[in-house]
């Protein structure tokens, strides 16, 4: 993203990125002989998912990412467990075990860990980290309704409609405030449009809406944690952003968040019946 950022209206690529991914989505339902068909009466619940888990993250997102490093974009967008979390036990009023508490406050201190170095950087650039962090959290807000939707139609078909309204409110907004910015994209910016199309849109972003429905939202919502770790260690070997040793400390914390919510709760074994002798 944000090399295809780089040099290119970020509405515009992310809006080319979704045209170009649909009509992938569009042949993995085709494949898969899923239906399309969402009732009428699911469309304002589809709408509500559509704005939660796709619209306001992606608007915001890519105008971070353009403003932002790769890997404090990735850092601050991918605190999304956390507001998970605090949604659950705040409004949903869900009791955490011990261990997903302990897997939280880890993910809290890498995360933290891995923005050592940035504070002052981001403090230069409130409204991009503000923005990232607002994402982050109606992103919360929307993987807990994908886990609860009533909507009764397959996963890929939501995602399928959730994607096609997101890309239109992407093409409206890059015609409204980026069209005098348009340009023929050049050859890096093909590469990284080709790659969200593809990847992103067509395989990733499924995905992890499929599992978001599936898995407990904690569980979910935590899995996606190693991602600013990748974010800040790709970001250093293709983009030249320094590491230091809190990061390393940080993917240490991360792997214990992630394993302390996806780790197998263990079932106790079924008493064995008394054995009755002979008479």
């Amino acid at each position: 993203m944000k090399l295809g950022v780089t040099g290119y209206p970020p509405l515009g690529f992310r809006a080319l990125s979704m045209w170009l991914g649909l009509p992938v989505l569009w042949a993995v339902l085709r494949l898969q002989r899923v239906s399309f068909v969402i009732r009428r009466d699911d469309w304002p619940e589809l709408a509500k998912l559509s704005i939660n888990n796709m619209i306001i993250w992606h608007v915001l997102a890519i105008l971070a990412v353009q403003a932002l490093s790769s890997g404090r974009a990735a850092i601050l967008g991918y605190t999304m467990p956390i507001f998970s979390a605090i949604y659950s036990v705040v409004v949903l009023g869900e009791r955490l075990r011990p261990r997903h508490v302990a897997g939280i406050v880890a993910a809290a201190i890498g995360v933290s860990l891995l923005l050592w170095h940035e504070f002052a950087t981001i403090a230069g650039k409130p409204l991009a980290a503000i923005g990232m962090l607002v994402a982050a959290a109606v992103w919360a807000v929307g993987t807990q309704q994908m886990r609860r939707t009533t909507i009764a139609a397959p996963t890929l078909a939501i995602v399928f409609w959730m994607t096609l309204s997101s890309t239109l409110v992407m093409t409206t907004a890059t015609v409204l405030f980026e069209r005098d910015r348009w340009a023929v994209p050049g050859t890096v910016t093909l590469a990284a449009v080709a790659y969200n199309a593809v990847l992103i849109f067509g395989l990733a972003q499924p995905v992890w809406l499929i599992l978001a429905r599936a898995l407990p939202p904690i569980a979910s919502s935590m899995s996606v944690m190693m991602i600013p770790v990748l974010g800040t260690v790709i970001g250093a070997l293709w983009l030249g952003e320094a590491l230091h040793w809190q990061d390393g400390a940080a993917i240490v914390l991360v792997l214990l968040a992630i394993a302390s919510v996806m780790w197998p709760t263990r079932v106790p074994a079924p008493a064995r019946p008394a054995e009755v002798g002979n008479l």
